[in-house]
């Protein structure tokens, strides 16, 4: 099952491929936006996508076969995005998009250890030849400081009791899947509304073995400095944390004009069809 790409006309009408040039598409996954703004060009445009996951750029390659002669692919982290861009001659894009969403196609390979329905390992790395896996993580933080995590990057009232008893069932070696950390945060944090309460663990996890935070702060600046003037910016957030960073990047950086007064939400028509749009909130700007 391909990833569905969220926001797509809005995405196309801030990047406006239409007009032909180059792009960026920064998290690429199975490449549901690039496909889009191939699609929708009249002039032809050149494409550089770029993601940490070898196997979704494996994804993305069968899925735009038609357009391979206009596609670069790269692995890598967006973090490079200067160094990257540079070593492809995408040094000056007329648009870059970052949808900073978790691809469907890493929920669902159990084995990647994303997904809180699905037994799996303990892993979460977008690239699983680098860094330390969730279980490392687990091991390695002190009771203590696996709360700032969980509170941090999952907002988790209940961090402290939940990092006991997670650091507890390690201890009796009761930890080792997926499933078995749902169930221990499950226990512990009371539910509010729909969500999952293991949403906010597994989210708080990923975030900290992937170091997404920081990524993106390292990242939103390069994005700036190598759009050509009137290049074009599109990000879309997911949960508060992400979309904070990005609010307060694009209103305090003299050389954009953000064009988005207030974030992008999906309408009730796209939720419906795809449930996993509801949080994304799309933010824009054009380099001056």
């Amino acid at each position: 099952m391909l990833h569905i790409p969220v926001l797509t006309a809005e995405v196309l009408e801030i990047l406006q491929p239409g007009k032909g040039g180059l792009f960026i598409d920064a998290t690429t996954g199975t490449a549901g936006h690039s496909l889009a703004m191939l699609t929708a060009a009249r002039a032809a445009i050149k494409l550089f996508c770029l993601d940490r996951d070898r196997y979704s750029l494996e994804e993305a390659r069968n899925r735009l076969k038609d357009f391979s002669g206009q596609i670069t692919f790269q692995e890598g982290d967006f973090r490079d995005l200067k160094l990257l861009a540079a070593s492809t001659d995408f040094n000056t894009p007329d648009g870059i998009i970052y949808d900073l969403g978790l691809s469907s196609y890493l929920l669902n390979e159990a084995e990647r250890g994303f997904s809180f329905q699905r037994e799996g390992p303990l892993d979460m790395r977008f690239n699983r030849t680098l860094g330390e896996p969730v279980s490392q993580l687990l091991n390695d933080l002190s009771s203590e400081e696996l709360a700032d995590v969980l509170y941090q990057y999952g907002e988790i009232r209940e961090s402290r009791r939940l990092a006991a008893r997670i650091k507890e069932a390690i201890n009796c070696n009761a930890v080792n899947t997926t499933t078995q950390l749902a169930d221990i945060s499950r226990r512990v944090i009371r539910r509010h509304g729909k969500s999952d309460p293991a949403a906010r663990v597994f989210q708080a996890l990923r975030i900290a073995v992937n170091r997404e935070l920081e990524s993106l702060e390292i990242s939103l600046p390069q994005a700036v400095e190598i759009l050509k003037p009137g290049g074009r910016l599109a990000i879309i957030s997911y949960h508060s944390l992400e979309d904070r960073i990005v609010k307060n990047f694009l209103k305090q950086n003299e050389q954009l004009r953000v064009i988005t007064k207030k974030p992008v939400r999906p309408q009730r028509e796209e939720i419906i069809g795809n449930p996993a749009s509801r949080s994304a909130k799309l933010r824009g700007a054009v380099k001056i």
